[in-house]
């Protein structure tokens, strides 16, 4: 005699899968506002928890983050809302001649950038070119 025993569905909660996306020029095919709707779409379709984004700026990326950018600021701020992280290549700033305080609060600073997308890729994110 065959006997089956009940046993409950387990549901195990997957981990948001991370990705890090690299802004930096911004030509005609390109377009930083471009990607923040993209991000926002993606994020629609697949599911905030399902996700974890990390968008690093540096060389011409950089205006993509500042407070004055009327092309990305309420998005940015919409994204940032929505759990997507955003970091800011201290270099560039440099370059630019940018300081901190023309940026959201929702930015965070890192030495450089470019090293900064690599040492996330070795933490296991996923690089996400738009």
């Amino acid at each position: 005699m065959l006997c089956w025993a009940w046993m409950p569905s387990v549901v195990v909660a997957q981990e948001p899968v991370p990705f890090v996306m690299q802004l930096t020029r911004s030509g005609e095919n390109y377009g930083h506002r471009r990607a923040f709707l993209q991000i926002d779409k993606v994020l629609d379709d697949i599911g905030e928890n399902k996700l974890k984004i990390v968008v690093v700026a540096y060389e011409d990326g950089i205006h993509a983050l500042l407070d004055s950018n009327k092309e990305t600021s309420q998005l940015l701020t919409k994204l940032a809302n929505r759990g997507v992280k955003f970091k800011a290549c201290r270099i560039s700033m440099r370059a630019w001649d940018l300081k901190e305080e023309q940026f959201p609060l929702e930015v965070e600073f890192v030495p450089a950038g470019a090293p900064e997308v690599i040492r996330l890729q070795m933490q296991g994110y996923r690089y996400w070119r738009p």
